[in-house]
């Protein structure tokens, strides 16, 4: 045997140390996904929910702790003490709740199939539990649960999670699957089929905020069952094994799932799941393409992985709690919309049938009230083909409308109704003429024209015809006549650029309509009936449910023409009164407006906590004074938002509270969706840099950046000297630089070139 020379070891010495410090190196260096902390926005009105979950993932494995139907949207609330289950599908930060499907708890000692509710946990399988028990990160969610001793953990795929429950000894454990309940407690029909001793089958179909949604799945247990119960309505279908094949299937409203185990002390028991809207057998194909084995920790890591490189597609410096802060935002606007597709490409569409997406990917969720304002326009940034993939399944939405309408507000295959406009337009709009391609531009044109000539869509037609949209027909009447004419300015835009001058020339009239709601006695936006009539009285800081103003008051809408910002400061008499009029808004007090949910993040007047506000602070860089909008960004991010649970101001909105922090933290806000021009704002992290798709990279400096200094003293945009308060998406698309130089005093010879024919923002 011949023993290697020292000079011979040394090298392979070397590189074996070499190695060793760059594995850890690499391990020891901060990914994005260390700066999430999910739990942001489970407290208040922040709506999140800290589950596990892939980046735009269709299965969201998430504890439950909420049993009021209005509490939280999301199931979730950090201040509750007590976790109901775990279950497949949540939603992000809406308003409204759905969702919650498919339960899963694990039990110890007598089994329970009540819930129990949140002041006596002990009368129902719910349980208590403690946030220094709890942790939460990307694609992967962990608890102990206090009355049981169990440890839950989940982690998730595209379309299938896993679970792992730790019991401790017992001869008497279980785990519960509940096909009963979901958040809205309106399960008309579910079934549920014992495959073998470890796996079923089942789905339930639910009639609530979306009227007809099916959630199938195929559950596979990594052990099998000692024995199993079947409950339907509260009564046991089943009790003495899996081999006695006439009980192994039961159909019902109230059917429940009970496995019974014997485990000793730190045993593990897992359970693949995977979710479909079509059948039961292509849940069993999900799970099986993206979940065949049991290493729980490799789908953790892999969907860590993906989590890592969504974020990376915007790299910051900042403190540690900016990063937590600015990190959190862009996972939350990469929750929603969820793919919605089986791995087939199959799909539930809007008339129920089965329906096959060819060439592209399907997805789901639109709250296009919201997220048409920065959620999207962050998409044509950050995820152009999954922003094109998306009209595309708005298209096919607008295929399968007995309407022949884009979507208002999608739901897993529903139109809901909810809220007002037919934002769908400035999505595509903005989309196209930021030059995303993968869909088809003339039938797009063609779905947004029909649906904007809707006749029976909220009173459309009434409003072409007069020139608003009036009380006396309709609510929300002047919500509903500003943001039509918003989306007919950007139809316009789509038709100019495809050649159709004549649909130009008469939406570009449609979206003036704004004008004829202009109170001149009060310098506010009014209603009016169909005989053009004022509304009187006039109560111009009370909210009203169902009057005239859609979740704001005249004080919010009144400044909603981002069609036309200087037609806006032309009817407030120019640019000084129209500040002076601006400034009254985040100084007004008044403590006689009623204490309701719509009313969050509030300034004065200004409503952050609610989208018609989200635009407002950028106007002053078209009136002249872009000092008080670098100010009011700072004032509203440090007041707003932040890395603690309860530091959402309002409902997150599928994303779009946290796409307008993202914005803002770089310096810039899209205010005007179907436009290719950025209003600049102000800094609040020192550098970010977006790497574009095709490999560009835009970068954003803020230099002499600090909590004093939040005023632009100057503005280099690649490389030149920049006087105007906006830049344009071309001096953006192809990378380049962005550099703030920043001061504790307004530089107000800054920022006072705005150039409004160059905006398009009116007739050239």
């Amino acid at each position: 045997m011949k023993f290697l020379s020292i000079n011979r070891f040394l090298p392979v010495f070397l590189a074996g140390c070499i190695l060793i410090f760059l594995i850890r190196s690499a391990h020891s260096q901060n990914k994005p996904s260390d700066f999430v902390k999910p739990l942001i926005g489970t407290n208040g009105e922040g709506n999140t929910y800290p589950g596990a979950v892939a980046p735009f993932g269709m299965i969201q494995l998430s504890p439950d702790t909420e049993d009021n139907l209005w509490e939280t949207a999301s199931g979730y609330e950090y201040s509750d003490s007590s976790i109901i289950a775990f279950s497949l599908t949540h939603f992000s930060g809406t308003g409204i709740p759905d969702l919650g499907d498919i339960r899963f708890m694990p039990q110890i000692g007598k089994p329970w199939f009540v819930q129990g509710p949140k002041s006596n946990p002990d009368s129902g399988y719910r349980s208590r539990y403690a946030h220094t028990d709890e942790e939460a990160s990307t694609g992967y969610y962990s608890v102990k649960l206090k009355d049981n001793g169990v440890r839950v953990e989940a982690t998730a795929a595209n379309r299938a999670g896993m679970f792992r429950f730790t019991f401790p000894a017992s001869d008497s454990a279980s785990i519960l699957v509940d096909l009963s309940k979901n958040l809205r407690w309106n399960v008309i029909w579910s079934n549920i089929r014992v495959v073998n001793d470890s796996t079923i089958t089942g789905f339930h179909m639910v009639n609530g905020w979306a009227k007809e949604r099916y959630v199938f799945f195929t559950a596979v247990f990594s052990k099998p069952f000692r024995d199993y119960v079947i409950m339907s309505d509260g009564k046991k279908v089943f009790y003495n094994g899996y081999r006695f094949r006439s009980s192994s299937e039961c159909a019902g409203k109230n059917i429940q799932f009970l496995a019974n185990y014997t485990t000793s002390g730190n045993e593990q028991v897992l359970v693949r799941v995977g979710i479909s809207s079509v059948s039961a057998e292509n849940s069993g194909k999900n799970l099986q393409e993206e979940i065949r084995g049991w290493n729980f920790e490799q789908i953790r890591l892999n969907t860590r992985k993906k989590w890592d490189a969504e974020l990376g597609k915007v790299e910051i410096e900042g403190t540690q709690d900016e990063k937590e802060t600015f990190y959190t935002a862009l996972y939350h606007a990469f929750l929603t919309p969820v793919l919605f597709q089986d791995v087939d490409g199959s799909y539930r569409g809007l008339d129920q049938n089965i329906r096959q997406a060819k060439g592209f990917t399907n997805y789901a969720i639109f709250s296009l009230w919201d997220t048409y304002r920065a959620t999207h326009p962050l998409f044509c940034l950050l995820q152009p083909k999954r922003n094109a993939d998306m009209i595309n399944s708005m298209l096919a939405h607008y295929d399968q409308s007995v309407d022949h309408l884009l979507p208002v507000w999608s739901l897993c295959g529903n139109e809901t109704w909810c809220m007002i406009g037919y934002h769908a337009v400035p999505v595509i709009v903005d989309a196209y003429l930021k030059g995303i391609s993968g869909f088809d531009a003339e039938r797009a044109y063609s779905a947004i024209k029909t649906t904007a000539m809707n006749p029976d869509y909220d009173n459309v037609k009434t409003y072409a015809t007069l020139g608003w949209v009036p009380f006396d027909k309709e609510n929300e009447s002047v919500s509903k006549t500003l943001e039509y004419a918003h989306d007919d300015f950007c139809i316009a835009q789509m038709a100019k650029a495809l050649g159709k001058n004549a649909d130009y020339e008469y939406f570009l009239k449609r979206s003036m309509a704004y004008k004829n709601l202009f109170d001149k006695s009060t310098m506010l936006m009014r209603g009016r009936d169909s005989k053009g009539n004022w509304r009187t009285p006039f109560k111009t800081h009370e909210y009203v449910d169902g009057g005239d103003f859609t979740e704001a008051t005249s004080w919010q809408y009144s400044w909603y023409v981002p069609q036309d910002i200087k037609g806006l400061i032309d009817l407030q008499g120019g640019n000084k009164s129209f500040c002076v009029k601006l400034d009254s808004l985040f100084t007004f007090n008044d403590n006689s407006s009623q204490n309701v949910d719509d009313i969050q993040g509030r300034l004065g007047e200004y409503w952050h906590g609610n989208e018609p506000s989200h635009h407002i602070i950028f106007l002053y860089d078209f009136a002249g004074q872009p000092w008080k909008t670098q100010e009011l960004v700072h004032k509203i991010i440090r007041s707003q938002y932040g890395n603690k649970p309860n530091s959402l101001s309002g409902n997150d909105d599928c994303g779009q509270m946290s796409s307008w922090y993202l914005f803002n933290a770089m310096g810039f806000y899209p205010v005007c969706p179907g436009t290719n021009y950025y209003a600049i704002g102000s800094p609040v992290i020192p550098k970010a840099t977006i790497h574009l798709a095709g490999g560009k990279d835009f970068i954003m400096k803020a230099e002499n950046l600090s909590d004093k200094n939040v005023y632009i003293q100057k503005v280099m945009l690649n490389g030149k000297a920049c006087d105007k308060p906006y830049f344009m998406y071309d001096e953006l698309k192809n990378g380049g630089e962005l550099v703030f130089t920043m001061g504790p005093k307004p530089n107000k010879k800054w920022g006072g070139n705005v150039d409004f024919s160059e905006l398009n923002l009116v007739k050239p």
